[in-house]
């Protein structure tokens, strides 16, 4: 089942098209990455699940029934624009904030304790957020988002403003949270981060839906079908003495003692031919197909528009 679907969601803006007929679907139990450039639509989309605005056309449901007022008790919303009150104690405020997300008294104080040993933050309660850092504040809206258990967390730019240490450790807590059950929505500009923990995804650019799915099978779909080849010889192959081949060198190099050949198979996929053409005058290591970063697969679903 899904724990978010969006169907044929339409939403303007004084007459701009902020999303244009864009259905997702978020099963439960993933790291699902919302992509897609600045302004592309994401956060339009983001708002709308979580209530602060409405579609003006499309359906949303959570969790198999069509969303509702309560349903904000169930999902944790970090925005990309922080929003804790600085003046306040940070303690209270969370209080504060859990008790909005319909926590008791003594279910907030438990959870909020529990948080704040796991992040080492528990001197921070009596302290004001203008007595943190950025980094330290996001750490505090991090805890404010999670703390009441939510089903589906969503994520706006989570890394933003943390040191190499704190991002470690936010994306352990939200793989931590994965496993636990919770379902996650991570709209980011960080594609290593998409890569490392998403299972599916969805690009939006300009308000339409560009490719949604399994990340790994987005990547080979969209990939440039090349293959590495490692090999052993006396000297680097040349191709031009090879004749008629069934590939094309894409480049040559070297690579852990062995020589590195890049090709592009002539017909997708057909390792065969190309090692049936090679074999003869090499001895060939290993061979592997080149998966594209998704930084790569980004720049060429946005950038190239006749291939939507």
């Amino acid at each position: 089942m899904n724990i978010l679907e969006t169907k044929n969601v339409v939403k303007s803006f004084d007459g701009h098209l902020a999303l244009d007929d864009v259905s997702i679907f978020v099963p439960k139990g993933v790291v699902f990455g919302l992509l897609g450039p600045n302004g592309a639509g994401k956060t339009t989309l983001l708002r709308i699940v979580n209530q602060i605005t409405a579609p003006d056309s499309g359906s949303v449901s959570f969790d198999g029934h069509p969303l509702v007022a309560e349903d904000v008790f169930s999902i944790g919303y970090l925005p990309e624009e922080r929003g804790l009150y600085k003046k306040m104690k940070i303690g209270d405020q969370a209080m504060y904030l859990a008790r909005l997300k319909g926590m008791t008294h003594a279910q907030a104080m438990a959870s909020l304790k529990s948080w704040f040993v796991r992040f080492g933050i528990q001197a921070w309660w009596n302290k004001k957020i203008t007595e943190l850092s950025k980094g330290m504040a996001q750490k505090v809206q991090f805890v404010t988002t999670v703390m009441h258990n939510p089903k589906l967390l969503i994520l706006d730019e989570p890394f933003s403003g943390f040191d190499p240490i704190n991002v470690d450790l936010i994306r352990n807590e939200i793989l931590r949270l994965k496993e636990n059950g919770t379902s996650v929505i991570l709209s980011t500009h960080n594609m290593e981060s998409v890569e490392e923990m998403c299972d599916q995804i969805a690009l939006i650019d300009n308000a339409r839906l560009v490719v949604t799915g399994n990340l790994h099978e987005i990547r080979r779909i969209h990939g440039d079908n090349h293959i590495e080849i490692l090999y052993r010889a006396s000297e680097p192959i040349d191709p031009s003495s090879l004749g008629v081949l069934p590939f094309r060198v894409v480049s040559q190099g070297k690579k852990d003692g062995s020589y590195q050949m890049v090709v592009d198979p002539a017909e997708k996929n057909d390792t065969n031919a190309v090692i049936r053409a090679l074999m003869p005058h090499v001895s060939i290591v290993g061979m592997t197909e080149i998966i594209p970063r998704m930084h790569d697969i980004f720049i060429k679903l946005v950038t190239n528009k006749e291939d939507r």
